[in-house]
């Protein structure tokens, strides 16, 4: 049994109450990709199947409060009580849920019906159609050229040149400044940074295994840390076209079943 499914039973076990559907938010595991068809459409899509959930309510802030702001922290994945602090033990002890690996603060606008020690699960505040916006830490490339960390084409490799093909450059003027000013693309640390993708279509939700299917790419390695929120875009779900069933020739007039294209 894996720490998810360990910490769902043990959330089943304690009968704790299912989160409100309007709470559109989720931490889950990235699990990898693959390759599923679509139900609406039938075509084959690129998915990134993330395991998330369930997520118990640690504690929910309110504007009213000392806090001064709405959010809801979420927990995730099992952990075992040796490993944890005193205060965190006590924060999982009194929203009465077992010890979380992660716990993550997620703003709401309203946190009417959330309470702690209720779950989120994947099949409440998502359904196939939602898009979704994935926050999560990108893959560390440690210290990178410019040419890998920004793409840069690199310098002749002809002509005399010695050992200048993958060199940045010039990087500073000689008169005006003489410095290099802040923010020059240079050789660095690559990657490890907080990264979200956009509006990403749910395209499928399996329950029972606490696994969503994500159309697209999803920041970070196997097995980071994802969250999974409702899209700030102002498109929030999939629209299916209808298509007409009249038909019309290049002139617009309508065509009438069984009649020929031009005539009358």
């Amino acid at each position: 049994m894996s720490d998810t499914q360990a910490t769902a039973a043990a959330i089943e076990a304690d009968g704790a109450k299912k989160a409100p559907a309007t709470f559109r938010a989720i931490l889950g595991e990235k699990v990898g990709m693959t390759q599923v068809y679509h139900p609406k459409d039938r075509n084959l899509y690129d998915v990134t199947v993330v395991k998330a959930g369930p997520c118990p309510v640690l504690r929910v802030k309110t504007a009213d409060s000392k806090d001064g702001y709405n959010a809801v922290q979420l927990g995730f994945g099992a952990r075992r009580d040796k490993v944890c602090s005193k205060s965190e033990l006590g924060q999982f002890k009194k929203a009465g849920v077992p010890a979380q690996r992660y716990v993550r603060e997620i703003r709401v606008a309203d946190v009417k019906g959330i309470e702690a020690g209720q779950t989120v699960v994947v099949d409440g505040p998502f359904k196939p159609g939602d898009y979704v916006d994935v926050q999560g830490v990108t893959k560390g490339r440690g210290f990178a050229g410019v040419i890998k960390r920004h793409g840069f084409l690199g310098m002749p490799a002809s002509h005399g040149a010695s050992d200048k093909e993958r060199s940045p450059g010039s990087l500073a003027s000689r008169r005006a400044l003489g410095r290099v000013l802040p923010g020059q693309r240079m050789a660095g640390h690559d990657g490890h940074v907080v990264c979200s993708t956009i509006k990403l279509e749910v395209v499928q939700i399996d329950p029972e295994q606490s696994l969503i299917y994500l159309a697209g790419p999803v920041p970070g390695p196997r097995g980071g840390l994802v969250t999974i929120s409702e899209t700030i875009k102002n498109k929030k779900a999939r629209v299916e076209i209808q298509r007409s069933t009249i038909k019309k020739d290049k002139m617009g007039n309508i065509i009438k079943p069984g009649a020929k294209p031009g005539k009358k």
